[in-house]
């Protein structure tokens, strides 16, 4: 295993970054002085102090997100809400870079894989600035007597929670704050207490780009106090949130409050299928990055890799050698591939669930330890594979959100589907073969929100991604997305 050389934490960026919460378009101290410490898990150094906020600020930003909801916002035509999108994407464009880099030092994702995201954020901007129209009513004819005009029209719903993830912020956030805008909604978004920065920057960038003040606001803490005071808050509408099973069960029961609309992205434990008449040199990898891929701290991760019996040990020694080619280190280093774990605690995780692969009998092939040297201070970890692994297992079962493969093999296209959809998680799924036939009914018989075959992860707005069982719902992307920030109103115009 190679590792990156650490790097210095020091960013000029940082020594000038506000402490503050973003609302009504400047920065504010939580209401209590209270802050907490960002930290770079590459080296567990803290690079910024942010607004610990609770109850109160929260209550400030939907406050602002609310006047702003009443206020001149209301009356911004789609053509106007159309243009501002377009402008936020050009702003979004001549500061990637610095975007990218908030992320990479504050989550550790390298920066190869923070700035691969401007092209997808770019092209999510666009689909949502083309959907400013999805607001538009229709008249509908009907069965009543008398001379009755009946017609349809649709409305923002109102202020908006968004509660961001940070295994994936700055691209995670456009699918919000894009619908978002072109609905004419209003936001706050609570970013995840590690990794704010890049959302505070970009609240910023937003009143660059023409955002009125109050449109979009930004609250920093931790989850059980602001995200919590979000979610209950009663004059937010709509909450959208991407995050674990466990904090979706407590939002779903806080929506209660007021009814909010939701859209939940859950976990997941998502099964990937390779049959042998696949092609190895790209199921390989493919397989291989779709649980790799930012450090195995994605979602819809194919953390269970099905593959049939016949090319089983032919499979999981090329898996092997492909996974001790990795580079793992500093994402700041351009040659490196994975980079840590968001924190320590994610790290006593996934070690922890690598002691328990052992303890049941799964045969760890690759990986398997933290990396120590001159990472030592980091939280690295070696991207790991299990073998004879069976779906019974812990590892097989519960999400782990690191770098580990537990690799399980089939006889038959039937057990392969009826291991698939053995879970309580239906986020993702995908299928390796050269057989039409055989791919269109794992992508029929798959229970997921997303299917892939022949690939994994690729994500577009237009298409959209989501969930079903424990892994949430509300589809994210397409004109279901759109409409769910507006509301339907029912006319009746008597003659």
């Amino acid at each position: 295993m190679s590792n990156a050389t650490a790097l210095s934490v020091k960013d000029p960026y940082l020594d000038n970054q506000p402490k503050g919460n973003w609302i009504n378009g400047r920065y504010v101290a939580a209401i209590s002085g209270e802050t907490f410490e960002s930290v770079n898990p590459a080296t567990g150094l803290p690079i910024a102090t942010l607004a610990r906020s609770g109850a109160e600020d929260v209550d400030s930003a939907v406050r602002a997100a609310r006047a702003a909801f009443r206020g001149s916002w209301s009356r911004w035509t789609p053509a106007e809400r159309q243009r501002l999108l377009e402008r936020i994407r050009e702003v979004l464009g001549e500061n990637f870079q610095e975007l990218a880099r908030l992320d990479t030092l504050e989550m550790g994702a390298p920066l190869s894989r923070t700035m691969g995201m401007k092209a997808s954020a770019q092209a999510t901007i666009s689909y949502y600035a083309s959907q400013v129209y999805a607001g538009t009513g229709q008249t509908v004819p009907n069965s009543l007597p008398g001379s009755v005009m009946t017609m349809i029209v649709k409305a923002p719903v109102g202020v908006i929670g968004g509660i961001i993830p940070w295994n994936g912020p700055l691209s995670s956030v456009w699918w919000i704050i894009g619908p978002a805008i072109a609905t004419g909604c209003t936001l706050v978004l609570k970013p995840a207490e590690d990794a704010s920065l890049s959302l505070l920057r970009i609240g910023e960038l937003l009143q660059q780009a023409g955002v009125p003040d109050g449109v979009v606001n930004v609250v920093t803490g931790y989850g059980s106090e602001a995200g919590s005071a979000l979610s209950s808050h009663p004059d937010v509408d709509r909450i959208a949130f991407t995050g674990s099973t466990e904090t979706g069960r407590n939002i779903i029961r806080a929506s209660a409050v007021n009814i909010k609309r939701l859209q939940l992205e859950l976990g997941g434990k998502s099964p990937d299928i390779v049959f042998a008449d696949a092609d190895l040199d790209a199921a390989v990898p493919g397989a291989a990055m779709a649980v790799y891929r930012n450090s195995g701290q994605v979602c819809y991760a194919g953390t269970r890799l099905f593959v049939e019996r016949k090319v089983y040990s032919e499979f999981v020694e090329r898996l092997k050698v492909f996974t001790e080619t990795l580079k793992v280190g500093n994402g700041l280093d351009p040659d490196v591939q994975l980079g840590p774990l968001v924190s320590r605690k994610q790290l006593d995780r996934v070690l922890s669930y690598i002691d328990i692969g052992g303890q049941e009998g799964a045969i760890l092939a690759a990986g398997g330890c933290r990396i120590g040297g001159e990472l030592a201070n980091g939280y690295f970890i070696e991207p790991t594979v299990f073998s004879n692994v069976t779906n019974d297992m812990r590892i097989a079962r519960e999400e782990i959100f690191g770098p580990v493969i537990s690799v399980i093999p089939f006889e038959t296209p039937e057990e392969a589907l009826a291991l698939a959809n053995d879970t309580e998680y239906g986020l993702g799924g995908a299928v390796w073969t050269r057989d039409v036939a055989k791919a269109l009914r794992m992508v029929n018989g798959i229970q997921a929100g997303t299917i892939w075959v022949n690939g994994y992860g690729q994500v577009d707005a237009a298409i959209g991604f989501g969930g079903i069982k424990m892994s949430g719902y509300g589809t994210k992307g397409g004109p279901a997305h759109v409409d769910s920030y507006l509301y339907h109103k029912s006319v009746y115009i008597n003659g």
